[in-house]
């Protein structure tokens, strides 16, 4: 009956839903609201929402309610195209991909900004500098993730890393640094 959660913290708030649709806060001993949810997880707080009834975990929808209000505000994340592309996915033999894919590349992307807040917090070098290597850098594993999943979609094994290009030898088998020596004689 325990949520998924995004750490392993060993205390978990307990959240009650009434049938009222009201929201109980076990750890305060009040009713909260959903914007009051939202705060918990933007602080990083673990939490369980639980039907006060059944005692069914309900964290997921609570969460999806939390995404849909966020979305109709002024800076959606995901466009109408994005979520209809989502939307086709759930009938698609690709699901269970899709929804690893989804959560590995938002791992990622927590940890590339935990990397980028410690490295401004550490400045060494230029911010624009630490920016674009950044930048690069997420764009190479974003494409590398992208071809896994392709990839996978498609049933092929992971390609595997490039090689470097072999070195070039001149048509006469000598290389350009035992050229340069016989001619100096």
């Amino acid at each position: 009956m325990a949520a998924i959660l995004w750490s392993n913290h060993p205390f978990v708030r307990v959240i009650k839903k009434y049938p009222n649709r009201r929201l109980y806060d076990t750890e305060k001993s009040a009713y909260i609201t959903v914007a009051d949810v939202l705060k918990l997880i933007r602080q990083g707080d673990e939490f369980q929402v639980v039907d006060a009834d059944s005692g069914e975990d309900i964290t997921r929808s609570i969460l999806v309610q939390i995404i849909t209000e966020q979305e109709g505000g002024a800076a959606p994340i995901f466009t109408t195209e994005m979520l209809t592309r989502i939307i086709r996915i759930y009938d698609d033999a690709s699901q269970t991909l899709f929804g690893e894919f989804m959560d590995r590349n938002l791992k990622m992307f927590g940890e590339q900004q935990k990397r980028f807040q410690d490295q401004l917090g550490n400045i060494v070098g230029s911010p624009l500098q630490i920016m674009q290597d950044l930048t690069e850098r997420n764009l190479q594993i974003w494409k590398d993730m992208q071809q896994r999943f392709l990839d996978m979609a498609m049933g092929k094994t992971p390609a595997s890393p490039a090689k470097p290009p072999p070195k070039e030898t001149p048509p006469d088998g000598k290389s350009s640094a035992k050229k340069k020596k016989s001619s100096r004689k």
